[in-house]
């Protein structure tokens, strides 16, 4: 308990002394910009105006590290550095009320967001109702003869779930909970095993239902059907070279992944088609339907995230563990969960809106204009951007923050027959994607690493967390390289079914 209290209130002194350092910083320069007198001060003030967007990204960028929640720091950024335009002239107090019809167009009133719940929801009920646990004990039987068996069964439940729930937390928590322990006593590199589990662990990033690919869809102004479309088979080859360097590994280095005994997964012949009926074929079919609904058009991700949501409570149902007590915490938790993604889109919109409003979009774009980098020069600059973002940010914060910023310039971009037009939005929003895998697994603050090692074993160390991690970011860029250089591995699907 006195430990407790001792974080608490180390972590309290901290985020005061931000604010502190903060306000004594505003006062300072006010004290500064009144001793001022006559042409200096107005020369000072025009200096100010031309910065005062990169002045506000960068106390955003500050800030994230103070401890604070994000969304209270994005919407303090906004009210600050709008009070602050004010005060220097460039910003009116009446364009505050510019917010509500923003936050009630982007996110209340928003059809497309209304697929986050249901998606959310599902995630939880798979994860709760042991749903998921039943599906990866079959896949370990499956593959039980298999060289690095377990770590194959481990990357192919990842992608299952990726394409069920769209969660990173729930699938990471659960694969370490259910296939860590059994790894390591099996003989598996703690490194390896560790990085199977963080890495296939954030395909749901990617591979739809995916929450980021809505938001960017909504923020980019397309079709989140077609993003989902877009990011199939992108998410699938991931999956793959995961696979592939597993199977590698262990055939290479069988030591690292030695196979399972086979009396520790023998399961009848009579029976393995009732473990098939019961545990695989279910969550297989739900997939589909919720895939093959979407794909053809038959729905909306809103309508299909309804019917995954319903379908994953008939799963509980089938399997008799669906009880009121676990629809409660269920919605509970998704509840909660589902809050935190909206007060932090409601917050990035008043963000990006003083952010615009003081110019930082015509900051933006004269640098890169003026930096005389070509389209494919500006592609590679954002998703440099995007990489280093990923060492200390989440993927909500990135996607918020710097897409607004390059979104309209996005739009202007032309790769000639590399890419038609008006397929460019499609193929960055599946780099940011692909890209944005590696914010959960890059240190200091992948969260895919702290969800591990909250639950690993004690005697899994950090470094063998990050030594497992590496292989797989590298893989991680691979694909994105793969997505630049061959551009229909995300398009070639929207083409072929007509959307």
């Amino acid at each position: 308990m006195q430990q407790l209290l001792l974080r608490i209130g180390s972590r309290l002194f901290n985020r005061y002394v931000v604010l502190v350092v903060v306000l004594l910083a505003l006062g300072a320069g006010y004290a500064y910009v009144s001793s001022l007198t006559g042409d200096a001060r107005e020369e000072f003030l025009y200096t100010v105006h031309d910065y005062l967007p990169i002045v506000m990204f960068m106390t955003l960028a500050f800030l994230l590290f103070s401890g604070f929640p994000v969304a209270f720091i994005l919407g303090g950024v906004a009210m600050l550095f709008g009070l602050i335009g004010y005060f220097l002239g460039v910003f009116k107090l009446i364009e505050f009320f510019n917010f509500m019809p923003r936050i009630w167009g982007q996110a209340a009133e928003n059809l497309v967001l209304v697929a986050i719940p249901a998606f959310v929801f599902m995630g939880v009920m798979m994860e709760r109702s042991g749903v998921a646990n039943d599906l990866l004990y079959c896949v370990q039987v499956l593959l039980k003869r298999v060289p690095g068996a377990l770590a194959l069964a481990v990357t192919i439940m990842g992608t299952i779930l990726a394409a069920m729930t769209g969660i990173i937390g729930a699938s990471v928590t659960m694969m370490t909970a259910l296939a860590l322990p059994t790894m390591i006593r099996q003989g598996y590199s703690p490194a390896l095993a560790c990085g199977t589990i963080a890495a296939s662990g954030t395909l749901g990033i990617l591979i739809p239902p995916s929450i980021m690919l809505i938001i960017m869809a909504d923020l980019l102004s397309v079709s989140a059907g077609d993003a989902f479309t877009a990011a199939i088979l992108p998410g699938l080859a991931l999956a793959s070279l995961y696979l592939l360097f597993v199977v590698v590994v262990a055939w290479i280095k069988p030591a690292m992944a030695p196979p399972l005994p086979p009396h520790l997964l023998a399961v009848p012949k009579g029976k393995m088609v009732g473990l098939l009926g019961r545990a695989f074929f279910p969550p297989v079919f739900l997939i589909g339907m919720i895939k093959g609904s979407i794909l053809m058009g038959w729905a909306t991700p809103s309508e299909a995230g309804a019917v995954g949501a319903f379908g994953a409570m008939l799963l509980a149902l089938f399997n008799g563990r669906l009880t009121m007590k676990l629809l409660q915490g269920v919605c509970h938790t998704a509840g909660r969960t589902v809050a935190m993604i909206f007060f932090i889109i409601i917050s990035a919109t008043c963000f990006a809106y003083v952010y615009r409003s003081l110019g930082g979009d015509d900051i933006v774009e004269h640098l890169i204009k003026s930096s005389g980098l070509t389209d494919w020069g500006f592609l590679i600059l954002i998703m440099g951007i995007t990489f280093v973002l990923g060492f200390f940010l989440d993927w909500i914060e990135i996607t918020l923050i710097v897409l607004p910023v390059f979104a309209p310039l996005v739009a202007g971009l032309d790769f000639g027959t590399h890419v038609p037009k008006e397929e460019i939005t499609y193929w960055f929003i599946v780099l940011m994607a692909v890209n944005l895998q590696t914010s959960f697994l890059t240190p200091p603050f992948g969260f895919a690493l702290f969800y591990l090692k909250g639950i690993a074993p004690k005697e899994i160390r950090i470094q063998d967390i990050y030594r497992g991690i590496i292989p797989f970011v590298l893989l991680q860029l691979l694909a994105v390289i793969i997505v630049m250089a061959f551009p229909d591995t995300a398009l070639w699907l929207i083409r072929t079914t007509g959307n």
